[in-house]
């Protein structure tokens, strides 16, 4: 795997699972991260804070600040991530190798840099053993041959390498916390009605108020204009309290999933293609998928912006929404709004836990639980006015706007990455000033 510089095994520059949490262990909690939890090079879905008593049994390796972590389970898949925080208590399924850097030998991010590279993978697949679910052994890992340029050579392609991951991150995070936002509004006004609560409560201590004075009052963080849309009461229904002047109905009444079957020899190859395996679990921002070529059986046509919902197996809560044009899997239903208004209120409800919980409760079939668009568009709501509907859109297209971009933005950087990686680290490309840099990111 490397090009000029001298190959060095390893296990020679790393401890491969230094540290067991055991019944020593100080602290009532850890903060767990599972297979499932990881992708290609990020933590899909943060780690569980969980009683030490409830811990499984493979909540057994311990990280620390400037370990590598990878999955050992179907290797192909590149599941691993980088700990470039100080953590005292996060601990990770034994499915994962844990690799702690001797830095006096190797720069804990170059270390990482090489697991990365796909050569590093390819190494690890022609070694992996099972049929099920194939792995790879510790022994495997630490007779990998990694290059080991001069440590200045070595910190400064890590930093290189390393601002490129930070602002991948760093988008990531953004998208979550602009994910966050979004639910938190949605939920607010749809699901526990605050701003209707608010004012039926301003309009009891002041029943000769006008409706602006309520509104001003109740709502003080909201623009006039939409405070006033909401009503200061309730009425029942048999959803229980819905506001007043709002209905029930169904999902299906303001949106409908496009049924654009298309086969396999008239998708183009260079077509994106999102699969289940591509969309996270509790996350709308689809940033993976992969192409066309080869693909086997019928698809769904999707477009952007559309949602993308997982029918198999609901409960993994895979919703997402199409950051291109492409195809999809049919076991993913594609829902869009009848209506362009009707967008926000629609991925509010679809991406919720409710939403999935229902499709979850009602789908068919044992070992490979599947909702249906029948079954999903059955859902009972309370429906406002659709100035309402306007107004949220309003508000959360610009936020899946941002994601959107940020997820292209991200897979550029990317790109970069894995072009510059193999030849940064090989010396074939060489980094000029390496000690200079080096001393900059340290």
């Amino acid at each position: 795997m490397g090009g000029e510089w001298p190959l060095i095994r390893l296990g020679e520059v790393a401890k491969i699972n230094p540290d067991t949490i055991g019944r020593d262990w100080p602290y009532a909690h850890i903060r767990y991260i599972d297979i499932s939890s990881v992708g290609v090079g990020e933590i899909l879905i943060p780690p569980q804070w969980i009683k030490i008593s409830d811990a499984p049994n493979r909540a057994k390796r311990l990280v620390r600040m400037g370990d590598t972590v990878l999955s050992t389970v179907r290797p192909n898949r590149r599941s691993m991530f980088f700990v470039s925080q100080r953590c005292d208590d996060l601990v990770v399924s034994t499915g994962f190798a844990v690799l702690r850097p001797n830095t006096q030998l190797v720069a804990p991010r170059f270390l990482y840099a090489c697991v990365f590279n796909e050569a590093f993978t390819e190494y690890l697949v022609a070694r992996e053993k099972g049929a099920a679910y194939p792995a790879v052994s510790p022994e495997d890992i630490a007779n990998a041959e990694l290059p080991l340029p001069p440590l200045p050579e070595q910190q400064a392609i890590a930093c290189i390498l390393g601002s490129l991951d930070d602002k991948i991150e760093l988008n990531r995070r953004m998208n979550r916390t602009l994910e966050e936002m979004a639910r938190a509004i949605f939920k607010s006004w749809f699901i526990d009605f605050d701003p209707v609560r608010a004012k039926a409560q301003v309009r009891r201590e002041h029943p000769k108020w006008t409706d602006d004075q309520v509104s001003r009052a109740a709502c003080p963080k909201l623009k006039p204009e939409i405070a006033r849309l909401f009503p200061d009461s309730f009425e029942d229904s048999e959803l229980g309290e819905i506001p007043k002047g709002w209905r029930i109905g169904r999902l299906g009444d303001i949106a409908e999933h496009p049924r654009r079957g298309v086969q396999p020899d008239k998708i183009p190859a260079n077509m994106p293609y999102i699969a289940l395996e591509h969309m996270p679990r509790r996350c709308i921002a689809l940033s993976e998928w992969g192409l066309a070529n080869g693909v086997e059986s019928n698809k769904l046509k999707f477009r952007q912006g559309e949602i993308l919902f997982g029918k198999l197996r609901p409960y993994f809560h895979k919703v997402g929404v199409a950051p291109v044009d492409g195809v999809c899997s049919t076991d993913i239903a594609v829902v869009a709004p009848k209506s362009a208004v009707w967008f926000g209120f629609v991925l509010g409800h679809v991406s919720s836990v409710e939403f999935v919980e229902y499709t979850n409760a009602g789908s068919t079939g044992t070992k490979m639980p599947r909702t249906s668009w029948t079954e999903m568009a059955r859902y009972t709501i309370a429906l406002p006015p659709e100035a309402f509907a306007r107004v949220l859109t309003e508000r959360l297209q610009p936020v899946v706007d941002r994601i959107i971009a940020g997820i292209h933005e991200s897979r550029t950087l990317a790109a970069l990455r894995d072009a510059l990686l193999p030849k940064l680290i090989s010396g074939e490309l060489r980094v000029p000033d390496a000690e200079r840099i080096a001393a900059r990111c340290t």
